[in-house]
């Protein structure tokens, strides 16, 4: 009985006779032999590997290959153990193509580095009959001097940051301020009127004495009316 999922492959007499699929198939006993080989997709953990980046770092690398053999009769015959085989090749690839990277690739970057496994890998198994559909870079482990260096400097952008906003902040209202001043300076009443709206400001506060200087020129034209009726 074979599955809908698998696929037997037949020798017969030792040579190879075809590949039988699902159903209730017959073989000749003694003379042929059947290998179940299973087309479902594998999902296999590829161990955490140590690797020196481009740029001298040391980091441990773990990944998730995701394949299956579209092939049952050069998966069975091409290779001894295509499982084996699949998981040992992606280690070794997986070391090779994170070496040329550096470490801001690696972080930055990763589909594209997984894509780059990806194809690598598929190219390679493809005599195998095997099908390499994705590969995923699941966690990189930096070391704890480089982890807290990358926090000092991460902390140090977010500190710039605030500053650069805090000087945008005070340019701008520098800038209004200025503008504010031109207008009170072209019109002659406008300080004025400023002055008397900074007392009615100052007249809401509960205090009991409220002492504030008084611009002569507040009192000038006051002072001028008399001298002509005078």
């Amino acid at each position: 009985m074979i599955f809908e999922y698998e696929r037997g492959v037949v020798f017969r007499l030792g040579r190879f006779a075809g590949v039988k699929g699902p159903g209730l198939r017959f073989i000749i006993p003694v003379v042929d032999k059947m290998v179940k080989i299973s087309l479902r997709t594998v999902a296999m953990d590829v161990p955490p590997q140590d690797i020196i980046t481009k740029d001298n770092v040391s980091v441990k690398v773990n990944a998730v290959l995701y394949f299956r053999a579209v092939h049952p009769d050069k998966a069975l015959i091409e290779v001894e153990n295509y499982l084996y085989a699949t998981s040992q090749l992606a280690q070794t690839t997986l070391r090779s193509v994170l070496g040329q990277s550096e470490l801001d690739e690696l972080l930055i970057h990763r589909d594209k580095i997984n894509q780059e496994l990806q194809q690598i890998l598929d190219r390679q198994t493809d005599a195998w009959g095997v099908k390499i559909s994705n590969v995923e870079v699941k966690h990189i482990d930096l070391p704890v001097e480089m982890q807290r260096a990358m926090a000092r400097q991460a902390e140090a952008e977010r500190e710039r940051r605030s500053k650069v906003i805090h000087a945008e902040g005070e340019f701008q209202a520098s800038q209004r301020l200025a503008e504010a001043a031109k207008i009170i300076s072209s019109e002659s009443g406008a300080l004025q009127l400023r002055f008397l709206q900074t007392l009615t400001e100052v007249a809401t506060e509960k205090n009991s004495t409220i002492l504030f200087p008084l611009p002569i020129d507040l009192i000038t034209p006051f002072l001028e009316k008399a001298k002509k009726t005078d």
